[in-house]
């Protein structure tokens, strides 16, 4: 029998010395939260009916990433043709500098190509320091009314870099979207973030919503920063032209878009069995810039199209927005 005033912890430690933990049995803990909607997902009334709300996502990091030339101590070493390159401490990687330059030099250029003349919406990804060193490429973006949304100041890994310069790169990159863009970006995705990068983005206070998050197939709210709801848009790493620098990834144009259609079509058959999803399809440059991968992408964005108001290809403001007006938490008025 426990003893009058003993919690579920201390039993549970008293019954298993060696593997009790404070967390067990949680089902939300540390800021992750295991079950989610679980079996009763919310209706999304997406608009006109759609069955999925579809996100292209073009990640801008080339020119921000790691290189001694922008200060840094070793150069860049991840999502290239490289695949399984180290960094090099101390010094520049020639081969890897000229790759990340393809993305922003022709890449870039054939995609926003690509994506004007299927007449879709997009939702940008960039790094200020990439987005700062090409002003060409900034105003593209906007001509084309894409939403241009937050990567971080520079495509780093934020696990260890201190809160304050973390909070500076937010605030910097915040100034680079409205001196380039004339308007401060409403979306934010660190990409590498770190267990306070959420809290530093709901602190900052002009975030509608952050995308550092994989865990569902709908946007969902949190409360563990502040007094007010944040809104996550989840992202993707799986619908993602990142697999085709990683073992065993994507080959060549066909399996790219074959997976991307085999995911369009179950969440299709999936939202006109009553439980409509939202699907992020991940895009870089220097990836997916090329002519014989990007073929791919305009294979599934023709097949996306011919869905008609069945896919809602949007901006994640657009979701965002929606998700404010929709399902804003019931105790709550939102200010949208």
């Amino acid at each position: 029998m426990a003893s009058d005033g003993e919690d579920v912890h201390q039993r549970r430690r008293r019954a298993y010395p060696l593997s009790a933990h404070p967390n067990d049995g949680k089902p939300s803990y540390g800021g992750r939260d295991v079950v989610g909607y679980g079996g009763n997902p919310p209706a999304p009334r997406w608009p006109r009916g759609a069955k999925v709300a579809l996100n292209l996502v073009l990640n801008y990091e080339e020119g921000g990433e790691n290189c001694l030339l922008h200060g840094d101590g070793e150069s860049e070493k991840l999502l290239s043709e490289i695949v399984g390159a180290g960094a090099i401490v101390g010094q520049r990687h020639a081969n890897m500098e000229s790759l990340y330059d393809y993305g922003s030099r022709s890449g870039f250029w054939r995609l926003r190509d690509l994506i004007v003349r299927k007449d879709v919406k997009c939702t940008v990804f960039a790094v200020g320091m990439a987005l700062e060193r090409n002003p060409a490429a900034a105003k593209a973006m906007a001509e084309a009314g894409w939403e241009v949304a937050s990567h971080g100041y520079r495509w780093w890994d934020y696990q260890e870099v201190p809160e304050d310069v973390e909070r500076e790169h937010i605030r910097r990159t915040v100034k680079i979207h409205e001196e380039l863009l004339g308007e401060r970006p409403v979306g934010m995705y660190q990409g590498k973030p770190n267990v306070n990068t959420r809290k530093l983005v709901v602190e900052e206070g002009g975030f509608l919503y952050d995308s550092d998050a994989y865990s569902d197939d709908l946007p969902y709210w949190t409360r563990e920063h502040g007094d007010r709801p944040h809104l996550v848009v989840p992202y993707t790493l799986s619908e993602n032209d990142m697999r085709f620098a990683i073992p065993n990834g994507f080959s060549n144009a066909e399996q790219f878009s074959a997976y991307l259609k085999d995911s369009l079509d179950y969440l299709v058959e999936e939202g006109r069995r009553g439980a409509p999803k939202m699907m992020s399809v991940g895009l870089h440059c220097r990836l997916v810039g090329h002519p014989g991968r990007a073929k791919g992408l305009e294979d599934f964005l023709d097949h996306a199209k011919r869905y008609g108001d069945e896919v809602w290809i949007c901006t994640r403001e657009e979701i965002a927005k929606h998700w404010y007006k929709h399902h804003y938490p019931e105790d709550l008025q939102s200010n949208l």
